[in-house]
């Protein structure tokens, strides 16, 4: 039997799962790496530990595949800047990850300057914090030194996925995907090549880029792993959506990770968004697939948040437990807006708020309105998906750690009166990968992608309409509330 390694290196940790021909997982390795808040609303990573942590898990399952893996595919989490030096392959600074919020004031700069028309136009996604553009402009304008070596060409900049290839081949390699690439704010998804009217209104020299490639192809060899062809690369919710088999217009995957990440396929149609969504490459193979996707900052991060700092369990498994003793959130809603709020609000100001409490409400009331504010907000993604689509979604097929959680997956189905599908394989992000890599060799087809999807359980709506109306209803008024509340 001959098997495909995925690594997938996330927010909070780095894993590598060996798959097989059948898409079944055979091996795995995780390692949790520190997270860094220097500021409020600053966040950042160690590249070198993120570095480390990928390469030690890749060796575990490598020792652990029961036969032959013959490639690699790469997934991971977005929008994260590395900067580093091409000679010495040291980081110049911490990675600034995804969910820092330190440019919200550049931001307003650039729309008032009247940007914001054209990198919306561009780029697909809208001027905020969220994307890796306006981080590595920081780093350049605030980190002395940096800008004049960048334009001397001795850095290097790249997402989690060019500095893993960088390291993983020897520094032979500065290369990402198109999915990355179209998430840094830097990229025209109209011509999928670096667009030179946005690097000048960022001030960004164009020799730090990478050179975008297809998503299925070769990245070149990984010496650090035994010299494997590094084989399929692609952002962690394209591949979650690769690896959900939503091959087909019209089909959708939420992911409940760290954050949460709705993609819907819109095949060969780039289609802009009216409703504050992101229109982005969903994969590039002979042709290139679009997505319309939207993010939620904080998911299964506000089960960890009561867990580490409320300290309400030990373990994130017992959310479920604690949720599950009251009948209901007694009028208690929770908007986890840790790092302001994402699609479709859009508020870089927004902050965490709790509302409704009285003398009755308890630890498991707050522990099942954090679990519903996960599923209130896919539910606002939805509805503006399905506002600048124009589809009617008829399943939500959904992966990610939580949803093991029946009392989510079946209270997501609830609110958005919409079948939610578990998969038998929860892995989809690091699958994803591992097809795109299988594609690569020629063990994998497009109809066998199709066919090796399984389901292990469909969560259908059962909630009374009025009930639904008014839930939704107390979490539009909370939501309300949360905007804006650290206006610039």
């Amino acid at each position: 039997m001959s098997y495909i390694l995925a690594l997938d290196q996330g927010t909070t940790s780095s894993r590598a799962i060996v798959f097989g021909l059948t898409g079944r997982p055979v091996a795995s390795a995780q390692r949790e790496f520190k997270q860094f808040y220097p500021q409020p609303g600053w966040v950042e990573h160690d590249p070198l530990e993120i570095l480390e942590s990928q390469i030690t898990v890749a060796r575990q399952a490598l020792e652990q595949s029961p036969g032959e893996v013959l490639g690699i595919g790469i997934t991971n989490q977005r929008e994260t800047v590395v900067l580093w030096e091409r000679t010495s392959g040291k980081p110049v600074h911490n990675a600034i990850v995804w969910q820092d919020r330190r440019t919200a004031g550049f931001c307003d700069e650039l729309k008032a300057r009247g940007f914001e028309k054209t990198l919306i136009e561009k780029t697909g996604l809208l001027v905020d914090p969220y994307f890796s553009g306006t981080k590595l402009a920081w780093l350049l304008e605030h980190i002395p030194g940096l800008r004049s070596r960048a334009e001397a060409g001795e850095l290097a900049f790249g997402t989690v996925d060019s500095w893993l290839i960088w390291n993983l081949t020897g520094g032979k390699v500065h290369a990402t995907d198109v999915t990355n690439a179209a998430r840094t704010l830097l990229l025209n998804i109209h011509t999928l090549e670096w667009d030179s009217e946005i690097l000048e209104i960022l001030k960004i020299p164009r020799v730090l880029l990478p050179e975008v490639r297809a998503s299925s192809g070769s990245f070149g060899n990984a010496e650090m792993l035994g010299g494997l062809p590094i084989l399929g690369v692609a952002g962690d919710q394209h591949a979650a959506l690769f690896g959900q088999a939503c091959l087909e217009p019209g089909m959708a995957k939420n992911t409940y990770g760290t954050g949460c990440f709705m993609l819907m396929n819109t095949g060969e149609k780039l289609i802009p968004s009216h409703n504050k969504l992101l229109t982005t490459p969903a994969w590039k193979l002979e042709k290139t697939t679009f997505a319309l996707e939207g993010s939620v900052f904080i998911a299964g991060a506000i089960v960890q948040w009561l867990r580490d700092e409320m300290q309400f369990f030990s373990s994130a498994a017992e959310v479920e437990l604690l949720a599950s003793s009251v009948n209901d959130n007694a009028g208690v809603y929770i908007v986890p807006a840790f790092a302001g709020l994402g699609a479709p609000h859009w508020d870089a100001y927004a902050r965490g708020t709790i509302l409704g409490l009285t003398r009755g409400s308890g630890k498991a009331h707050i522990a099942r309105a954090a679990l519903e504010s996960i599923a209130y907000q896919t539910r606002d993604l939805l509805r503006a998906m399905q506002k600048d689509s124009g589809i009617q979604l008829k399943e939500l097929r959904v992966d990610g750690g939580a949803t093991q959680n029946n009392l989510l997956m079946q209270f997501q189905a609830d609110i958005l009166n919409v079948p939610v599908v578990r998969p038998a394989v929860t892995e989809t992000t690091a699958l994803g990968a591992a097809y795109l890599a299988g594609l690569a060799l020629g063990v994998f087809t497009l109809e066998g992608i199709r066919q090796n999807w399984a389901l292990e359980r469909r969560f259908e709506p059962s909630m009374n309409p009025d009930q639904r109306e008014k839930l939704i209803h107390g979490w539009d008024r909370a939501v309300g509330r949360a905007k804006g509340w650290l206006e610039a």
